[in-house]
């Protein structure tokens, strides 16, 4: 058998002070996370983001960063996750569009909000995800090459 990564995207989207995060039903309670999911075949990886971003809030995504790729194994599960978080801007927000099974809503939380609900968190590559952001980490969007 072939072992292979989970590999996901995550949105990053400041607005006032705040950050986009999605309150979601998991297999271990309910937990916070950016708006993100898996890739899946045929996308490029930021295609997958804004799609993910949308199905989960409503908002519009456009990435216009990768803040960087993080390679985490689940500590109780048999499953290695490597995350392209990609930092970008709302572009448009559908209140009425259904969201995901599972998702509870989109909150927006400050980064203070974020890291005192860092118990809730699906994943410890939310936080660092937002602290990236916030240290500044953006690069080009030309550093990852889709071949058709």
């Amino acid at each position: 058998m072939i072992w292979k990564p989970h590999v996901t995207v995550a949105a990053v989207a400041e607005r006032g002070g705040k950050f986009l995060m999605v309150e979601e039903e998991t297999d271990e309670g309910i937990r916070f996370n950016q708006p993100a999911g898996h890739l899946e075949r045929g996308e490029t990886l930021e295609d997958a983001v804004a799609r993910e971003a949308l199905e989960e809030t409503g908002y519009a995504f456009a990435p216009r960063f990768l803040i960087g790729v993080y390679h985490w194994r689940h500590p109780r599960k048999d499953i290695t996750y490597l995350r392209f978080a990609f930092g970008g801007e709302i572009t448009g927000h559908d209140a009425a569009r259904p969201l995901d099974t599972g998702i509870i809503g989109a909150r927006w939380l400050s980064f203070d909000e974020i890291r005192a609900c860092s118990d809730r968190h699906r994943s410890p590559m939310i936080l660092r995800c937002v602290e990236d952001w916030r240290a500044g980490r953006r690069h080009p969007l030309e550093l990852i090459t889709h071949y058709a």
